[in-house]
This record gives structure tokens, C-alpha cells and sequence, in this order.
């Protein structure tokens, strides 16, 4: 494959290739589970399921690791506010995610470690650095020599020289030195035993660990939100070169952040518009579609104007292959050049978008152009039913690679929004009291959302216009 991937470390897009074994490795920091992921929380769960929808569509295999932390100061607070042990929150907010985020039908990924299923491989990781003199051990805690670590600042670009040096305190040699194990403090239910006394790791560490496990060294690409740049994914760097004097991961690609209109979206702050919510309102497809029109490197806008052009573009897109649904049983004799042409031009356009920094604006659109040549297509008339077949499984093969099979699916998205029946609702009121102006307006933004409204000796019927 020609794909190329922008990479943080290295500021340029780099060519995407697969390990020794033919394999695209793919770790993806996943949440911290403490309470129900956020629409933002989604995102990179999104752009990296699809990321491995469309190597594995294009022929390549690949392998999408995306962990949980279920152990975290944040954990041991929300349990303690809540009354119940730290693992029994976590081992609920771990089925709420998975459920959450099984809604939007992308499958799960190929492995997702928990933390704590990874001691062993954690200490084992410590005690190496420690053996190379790149941590130490102090009253309980173990402690990372950043100042050992010439690289540190290669992902974020910042030196060493311009980091604040501030006292650093009793326990720590340097200021800058970050915690690799956390020894047991009053409140915390939960810890593990290790060669440096009781406790349980840093947060960072986790991440290095259980990349190690499940993908080796020197794997395709580590993933995660442009917030996690750094000190998260500076410190795994330093970790894990610093304890394998090798590549980590070939490629860091950072999904930019969702904002609203006071800031980022973020759990701390509150300002959070749950993930299963999102999807109840909306559907998994419009929710995708939400994201995929959006470059992944492009901070995106949450509201409800954002999701709205999502659905109507999938209503368009459903609308399309419906009109190739009734061709079928209505195909001429004679094929349709122009709707070839077009169904060829697609498939090029989408490659070389996906191919170009996992272009998905690009390759939607190029669906959009697909879905204006099929509706002129069938204006024209009905082409053969062999053609026509031809372009819906090629629409289909491109909507799948985006996760978005489902709006190809017969039946699907027929079911009217509850606020269009509302309107449908109010608009007869305006009629009763013959306030025809208001009705007409109440019509007006009904067919302004896509829905066709039909007056008939039972009353209004409302359909997804075609």
C-alpha cells in the first residue's frame, strides 16, 4: 500500500509498513474508566477502528490494541465518593464502555489489556530500567531519570533546558523525574506487591507495557489524542528506548481534540455530552459520518448543527441506495457510461484520499460525487440490472471501509425522527387554527430536514424524501 500517515515525532507523513511478521500493529490509548466515555472519549476509538477497517478492506493485515485503565487516582475518588471498592467501579465503568462503544457497530478491537492484567509485564519493565540506572527506587516509589534520557522531548519538541527545575522536594532527584510505581497510600483498596514494597504503577508505564505485550517493539503506529503527546506519550518513549535501546513505534499519529463553544469537551470540567446518549439520538451512522467528515487532525465542533449535516448526508447516502434498490426491478437494456465513469472515479478519489493521511473528507466526498451520479443516473432512466448491481456493491465496498455499511442495509433509517413527527404534530395545529402561515413554515422546515410531507384522506404521512 501506498498509505502515509502524519507522524508527530517526526513532524512529516511517513510511509505505513507492516512488521516482520505482516502484521500492522496499532496501539491506541483507551479511556480511564471511572465513569461512562463522552462523545470525545470516542473519537480516537472511531478513527482507529476505521484506520484497521480499511487497511484489513485494502488486503493488509492488521492487529488494533486499545487498552483500559482500570487502575487510577481518579478510580480510587469517583469509588470512594460512591461508597464501593475501587475494582468494583472499575469493572463496571469497563462494561459501560464496552457497551457504550459496541453501538457503533465497528467491532471490537483484536486485544484490549486491562492494567491489571499486566503486573508482571509492568514490574518487569521497572525492574529493567532500574537495572540500567534509568529509575530509582525511593521510600516505596520508583522514579524515572528523565536527565538519562538524551531523546526525552523528541515528540513534543520541547528541551530539557527549558523545562521548569523546580525543588523536588524529599523523594525525587530532579524535579522532571516521573513516577514509574506509587507506593500504597492511605485510602487505596487496590495494590499490588513488587520489589519496591506494595503500591501500583504510574500511569505512563501501563501504556509501555502492555503495547510491549501485545505488539513487540518497533511496532506501525501508537495512537491517541493530541492531548496525550505530552508528558504520556514523551514518557513512553523514554521508557520503553530507554529500557530496549530500540524504536518504539514507527509512527505517532495524534487525533485532534472535539471542542465546544467555552472550550474543550472534558470529564473534569463537566461539560461532557455522553457517548450512549449521543447514539440514542442520533444513530451509530450519523455519529461516524459525524467524524469521518472531519480530518482527524482537525479539531471538530460538537453541536447539534455538526450532527445534523452528518444524518442529512446519511439520508442522502441511504436515499441512493434505495433509488438502486427499485432500479433493480425496473433495469433497462441499455448501460449507463456516465454512472461507470463515476462509480470508477470514486474509487480512485477514495483510495487516494485514505491513502493521503487517512483522508476521510476526501473519501467522503467522493461518495457524495458517487451518490450525484447515481440519482442523475436514474433520472436518466433505469440502467441494466447487471450495472446496477455493479454500482451498489461498489457503493457499498466504499461505505464499508468508512463504517458505514449500515445505511446500505433495507429498512434502515426508515423510522422517523420522534422531533420531525413533532413537527408534523404542531404543523396540524397550526392548520386547525388556521394559522396556514405557521403551517407552511412548520412544512418548510420539515422538507428543509430532508423529509417529504404528504397530505392524504388519513392525515399527513411523513417519509425520508428521496
Amino acid at each position: 500500500m501506498s498509505l502515509r500517515l502524519h507522524s508527530t515525532l517526526t513532524g512529516h507523513d511517513e510511509p505505513l509498513v507492516a512488521g516482520d511478521d505482516g502484521v500492522v500493529g496499532i496501539y491506541a490509548c483507551g479511556p480511564t474508566v471511572y465513569s461512562r466515555i463522552h462523545i470525545g472519549n470516542a473519537r480516537p476509538f472511531v478513527v482507529f477502528s476505521v484506520l484497521k477497517r480499511y487497511l484489513e478492506r485494502r488486503g493488509m493485515r492488521a492487529r488494533l490494541v486499545i487498552n483500559v485503565t482500570d487502575v487510577n487516582d481518579k478510580i480510587y475518588d469517583a469509588a470512594r465518593a460512591e461508597g464501593i471498592p475501587s475494582t468494583r467501579l472499575a469493572e463496571r465503568c469497563t462494561r459501560q464502555y464496552i457497551d457504550d462503544t459496541n453501538l457503533l457497530g465497528l467491532g471490537r478491537p483484536d486485544a484490549e489489556p486491562l492494567v491489571t492484567g499486566c503486573m508482571d509485564d509492568i514490574v518487569a519493565l521497572i525492574g529493567n530500567l532500574v537495572d540500567r540506572d534509568l529509575a530509582y527506587a525511593v521510600g516505596g516509589d520508583v522514579y524515572f531519570r528523565v536527565r538519562a534520557f538524551p531523546a526525552y522531548g523528541c515528540l513534543s519538541g520541547r528541551h530539557l533546558d527549558d523545562m521548569p527545575d523546580d525543588d523536588p522536594g524529599e523523594r525525587k532527584e530532579d524535579s522532571l523525574d516521573f513516577a514509574l510505581w506509587k507506593g500504597l497510600k492511605d485510602g487505596e483498596d487496590a495494590w499490588w506487591d513488587s520489589p519496591w514494597g506494595p503500591g501500583r504503577p504510574g500511569w505512563h508505564i501501563e501504556c509501555s507495557a502492555m503495547a510491549e505485550r501485545e505488539l513487540g517493539m518497533g511496532f506501525a503506529v501508537h495512537g491517541g489524542g493530541i492531548d496525550l503527546a505530552f508528558p504520556h506519550h514523551e514518557n513512553e518513549i523514554a521508557q520503553s528506548e530507554g529500557a530496549h535501546g530500540a524504536p518504539f513505534a514507527r509512527i505517532w499519529m495524534h487525533n485532534e481534540m472535539l471542542e465546544l463553544a467555552e472550550g474543550k469537551m472534558s470529564k473534569s470540567i463537566g461539560n461532557i455530552a455522553l457517548l450512549v446518549d449521543v447514539v440514542g439520538r442520533w444513530g451509530p451512522d450519523t455519529v461516524i459520518a459525524y467524524f469521518m467528515q472531519s480530518h482527524y487532525r482537525s479539531r471538530l465542533p460538537f453541536s447539534d448543527d455538526r450532527l445534523g449535516e452528518a444524518e442529512a448526508a446519511c439520508r442522502r447516502i441511504r436515499n441512493a441506495v434505495r433509488g438502486l434498490d427499485r432500479a433493480v426491478g425496473s433495469a433497462g437494456d441499455e448501460a449507463d457510461p456516465a454512472l461507470t465513469a463515476a462509480m470508477i472515479d470514486a474509487r480512485t478519489r477514495f483510495v487516494d484520499c485514505m491513502d493521503d493521511d487517512f483522508g476521510t473528507p476526501g473519501a467522503m466526498a467522493a461518495v457524495f460525487d458517487l451518490v450525484r451520479a447515481i440519482n442523475q443516473a436514474l433520472e436518466r432512466g433505469s440502467p441494466p440490472r447487471g450495472q446496477v448491481l455493479e454500482v451498489r456493491l461498489g457503493l457499498v465496498g466504499l461505505l464499508d471501509m468508512l463504517g458505514l455499511a449500515g445505511l446500505a442495509v433495507p429498512g434502515a433509517g426508515d423510522e422517523v425522527p420522534e422531533d420531525i413527527r413533532d413537527l408534523v404534530r404542531r404543523r396540524e395545529e397550526a392548520r386547525g387554527a388556521r394559522d396556514f402561515a405557521g403551517a407552511d413554515a412548520l412544512r418548510a422546515e420539515i422538507t428543509a430536514r430532508g423529509f417529504e410531507l404528504r397530505d392524504g384522506a388519513d392525515g399527513p404521512e411523513v417519509v425520508a424524501a428521496t
